[in-house]
């Protein structure tokens, strides 16, 4: 039986969701975008209508406001629909209402990113326990099954950790996820997603585990440079991000993980004054006139929206992971990756690359749960399921996985060669 989706979230990521969702009417029956900003969700309904993607039957498409942190409003949402699925786009501060709204209703429930509380900024690592993973029996006892950090990273990166895992090495020591986006897109600065949530995690400190214990480093005080696949050498600038905690614990015996991002000097530069004059200060200020502001909301309001940005940009994003480990008793190597290009994905649903990356995996979970597959009945990391489904569909979808080892760089796409394992 087809499934219907609700997806929360109308941002850029939301509308790759919602295109991705409307291009396999083979498993959904149904549509409904939710946001507190209504007309955003009517614009993405528009855009889709306006696709006129060719549907196996009849496809409901709708658009619902929201409030997504108002419990009640959440669980009347979800039946109002008949939600079979929630996809989880919005911002990261109302995951667990969401959470228990779909255990409430015994609603699948998946998202991209762990929770994250407003006033908490720099949290001791590891700190990913102290959110989603405290649902973990009670999705187990309502039979909901709930996808945690399955955007790209994390995500699609904790997939080619299991994939390696499973398939590649006999043991893991360390995993180094890399994330660069090689495009431009013409404006002075922009974010490529919701400048909020991009800004704050850029500004935190740098918090890894290496050589099995947990530390923190100021942001972009620790960097190196990689030779990628495709888009040639960049800058990395080590970051905390959410999958370091998870994969700490399911990928057994790694003892170093941590995560790496691409920044170019002009968008250090920007980001340095934004932070000197007090610009991503996150807590409300008074201004002369005695009006209560948050500078960050100021600055968000003052940058582009992120889902203006497709229709300039060029070039192409690669995201992978370095994983090194042991097979066979030799040491081994192994970078597996994905690119990405921004006017491909701009064609397919009208979306920047980074939109691309981080709204195409979510629906591919979907996917997998309605058919069964991922159907678990309770709460999971994606490194806790078999990868090889996941890439199936990524690469239907317009995400290829791909590997090399390292000195074997290729200069131009090659054939996905995960899948041809994915397929044996």
């Amino acid at each position: 039986m087809k499934k219907n989706v609700l997806v929360i979230g109308a941002g850029a990521v939301g509308a790759v969701v919602a295109h991705k969702c409307a291009q396999r009417s083979d498993v959904f029956a149904s549509l409904c975008i939710a946001s507190k900003n209504i007309s955003k969700c009517h614009a993405i309904v528009a855009s889709v209508s306006d696709k006129a993607y060719r549907h196996q039957a009849e496809f409901g498409l709708s658009a619902k406001a929201v409030q997504a942190d108002d419990l009640p409003s959440l669980v009347a949402l979800i039946e109002e629909c008949r939600a079979d699925i929630v996809i989880n786009v919005c911002t990261a501060f109302v995951n667990m209402t969401i959470l228990d709204a779909c255990l409430a209703t015994q609603t699948a429930y998946i998202d991209t990113a762990v929770h994250e509380d407003y006033h908490v900024m720099n949290a001791p690592y590891p700190w990913y326990a102290n959110f989603e993973w405290k649902k973990k029996a009670a999705c187990v006892e309502q039979g909901v099954t709930a996808i945690l950090g399955c955007g790209f990273d994390p995500g699609v990166v904790n997939a080619y950790c299991a994939y390696a895992q499973r398939h590649e090495f006999d043991s893991i020591d360390s995993i180094d996820i890399m994330d660069v986006n090689d495009g431009d897109h013409g404006r002075f600065f922009s974010t490529n997603f919701d400048p909020e949530i991009n800004l704050r995690e850029i500004i935190e400190d740098a918090g890894c585990l290496e050589d099995g214990e947990w530390r923190s480093y100021p942001h972009h005080s620790r960097s190196m440079r990689y030779n990628f696949p495709v888009v040639g050498e960049h800058p990395l600038y080590l970051m905390g991000h959410d999958e370091v905690h998870s994969l700490s614990v399911n990928i057994e015996g790694v003892k170093t993980v941590r995560f790496w991002m691409g920044f170019g000097e002009h968008y250090l530069n920007c980001l340095n004054v934004f932070e000197k004059v007090g610009l991503l200060n996150h807590e409300k200020v008074t201004t002369s006139d005695g009006q209560n502001v948050v500078p960050l909301h100021v600055l968000k309001a003052c940058l582009p929206d992120p889902g203006t940005l497709a229709a300039n940009y060029r070039g192409k994003t690669c995201i992978g992971t370095l994983i090194k480990g042991h097979k066979d008793g030799q040491e081994k190597e192994l970078f597996v990756y994905n690119i990405c290009d921004h006017q491909e994905t701009f064609a397919d649903v009208g979306s920047q690359a980074i939109a691309f990356t981080a709204g195409v995996p979510p629906v591919a979970a979907a996917v997998l749960v309605a058919t069964g597959d991922w159907d678990v009945k309770g709460m999971v990391n994606v490194e806790e399921l078999d990868p090889l489904p996941f890439f199936r569909e990524l690469a239907a979808m317009g995400l290829s996985t791909e590997k090399c080892e390292p000195g074997e760089i290729p200069e131009q796409d090659l054939e996905p060669q995960v899948m041809a394992v994915a397929s044996s």
